[in-house]
């Protein structure tokens, strides 16, 4: 999506949401404890590391010896909800701000697991990270990260103000009634050709 429709997005939405991120900042504070957001170092377009920020969905609790239980363990039902309703995402809105991502593209990983990625993780920085992308709107967390993969590369080939435009359209849906599996946008990935 184009840089200056990224900023009018952010802006207007940002006004829009800043309630809601108060509120939810607020309530991430009460239920999971201080700090309310979250930043990990992810990859960026060409591969340069970025801080991505987003809203804490995890807990701090530990066992007996002071040792962070497992994600599934610290995640509670007010996370789930969180990452579910894509809420924890907000402060994202900050990234696309300064440059470091964009409204629509793959969704930013970790750096390790890019250079784990050879040919396929230099393609798919050929692009800014996104907010949202063609995974998150084709089953996401129903996806292996294979099949995520493939799907980034998909729109990294094939995109388009109008991908990008259906993109946004089906982020909207996907949170209000949750990720459905997409075996048609799935396929047409897997076949690794253009359209």
């Amino acid at each position: 999506m184009n840089r200056v429709l990224d900023i009018i997005f952010v802006l207007s939405a940002g006004l829009l949401m800043l309630p809601v991120m108060i509120l939810v900042a607020i309530a991430v504070i009460v239920l999971l404890g201080r700090p309310a957001i979250f930043v990990q170092s992810r990859a960026g377009k060409d591969e340069r590391p970025f801080r991505m920020i987003k809203f804490r969905s995890m807990s701090d609790a530990r066992d007996s010896k002071g040792k962070l239980l497992s994600d599934e363990k610290r995640t509670t039902t007010f996370g789930r909800i969180l990452r579910r309703s894509r809420l924890d995402e907000l402060p994202e809105f900050w990234n696309i701000l300064v440059g470091d991502m964009s409204l629509i593209g793959p969704r930013p990983i970790l750096p390790e697991t890019i250079r784990s990625l050879g040919e396929r993780g230099v393609l798919r920085c050929s692009v800014k990270p996104g907010l949202t992308g063609w995974a998150q709107i084709s089953g996401n967390a129903i996806l292996t990260d294979d099949d995520k993969i493939d799907l980034d590369l998909w729109y990294i080939r094939n995109r388009s103000f109008w991908i990008d435009l259906q993109i946004l359209i089906m982020t909207a849906s996907v949170m209000i009634f949750g990720e459905r599996l997409s075996e048609s946008r799935l396929a047409a990935a897997k076949r690794k050709d253009v359209g």
